[in-house]
């Protein structure tokens, strides 16, 4: 199991390291400084770290040793976009690519590539000139966001992406061509007569499973959904309730009818369901689902943003942080969770790391 757990919060970055007697709380990085994404690269263990500074702009860091000392680097830079260019207001999610890339989904929506570790970036310039862009609106921010990128292990080149809200996209040439993907993702939301339309979809986040990338869950503002054809098409699981709003999943590395959610009351509200927090769990593709509460919190206010649950390489050990600054973890894939912190700044996403 990973040993190391990356918690990026509004304050830091604090490296939680596993020892015999328990989880060590350090002191973070960044202290004082909001952090909106994290990777751990299991291809030579570097860390990066994203800092959203406002007034002070967006900036990226590089650790070599673990989050012992940080380099900074490159940050994307966004093109002018007609007479109302805007700045970068975050990175959003960061993801490996082929050997050596890296990308970045941001806020406004766009997508970029680093060819050499983040010293430099480089526009996806094909999904930013698709003429459907101009159609992307808004979710919980006044822009669009691109805050999922799901790399093909097997084939890099093979790309999706999901935009709050402009639905789901897919490269299979390394981004040189993009196709509207999502076709079956619902949104309530909508007019009857367009609610399936792919364009106007509020994916709140993508999913895949590690072994069998074809496979992706999506965690969407009014459902959950799963497909096994890379994201082309989605199924709704029918049995998501209380499921079926929330911002967070994880799917199992090895295991593709296998993925974890955290409820939530919807819209305006944004509270656990019921004021208790919970886990919970499909094991068989999405025909049922399990609700895991054991450890969690009654008379609970948390919410788990996006990139704030994540699950390690055993699929056993997964970990879930809070606005409320709350952290627990589980050794046995949800049905028993530990509390390991209570007084953290709100969390904004979790990584382990090996």
């Amino acid at each position: 199991m990973s040993k190391r757990l990356l918690v990026a919060t509004r304050k830091g970055l604090f490296i939680c390291t596993q020892h015999p007697d328990g989880w060590n709380m350090p002191s973070p990085a960044f202290l004082g400084e909001p952090v909106s994404a994290v990777l751990h690269d299991l291809r030579d263990d570097t860390i990066y770290a994203a800092l959203r500074l406002g007034h002070f702009g967006t900036k990226l860091h590089r650790s070599a040793d673990g989050g012992g000392t940080w380099t900074e680097v490159a940050t994307p830079a966004m093109p002018e976009d007609g007479d109302k260019p805007k700045p970068l207001d975050m990175i959003w999610t960061l993801a490996a690519g082929e050997p050596g890339a890296l990308y970045a989904g941001t806020l406004p929506a766009a997508l970029f590539r680093s060819a050499d570790r983040g010293e430099s970036w480089q526009i996806v310039q094909a999904l930013w000139d698709v003429p459907d862009r101009a159609k992307w609106m808004g979710g919980g921010y006044d822009d669009p966001g691109l805050h999922s990128v799901v790399v093909d292990p097997r084939d890099p080149r093979r790309i999706a992406v999901a935009i709050s809200t402009g639905g789901v996209w897919r490269t299979a040439d390394g981004g040189a061509t993009w196709s509207l993907a999502g076709h079956g993702l619902r949104a309530e939301y909508m007019p009857p007569d367009q609610a399936f339309d792919p364009l106007v979809q509020d994916v709140h986040l993508l999913a895949a499973c590690a072994d069998a990338p074809d496979t992706l869950w999506a965690q969407h503002h009014n459902g959950i959904f799963r497909s096994e054809d890379a994201g082309a098409t989605f199924t709704e699981v029918e049995a998501a309730a209380p499921s079926r709003f929330g911002f967070a999943v994880a799917a199992h590395p090895r295991d593709p009818s296998t993925a974890w959610f955290v409820p939530a009351v919807k819209d305006e509200c944004r509270v656990p369901v019921d004021a208790r927090l919970s886990v919970t769990r499909t094991r068989d593709g999405g025909r049922t689902l399990e609700t895991l509460a054991s450890g969690l919190p009654e008379d609970s206010y948390d919410l788990v943003y996006r990139h704030a649950l994540a699950v390690d390489a055993t699929g056993r050990r997964l970990a879930i942080g809070s606005t409320t600054g709350n952290l627990w973890i589980t050794e046995d894939a949800g049905d028993h969770w530990h509390h390991l912190a209570g007084h953290l700044p709100p969390v904004a996403a979790l990584a382990f790391a090996g």
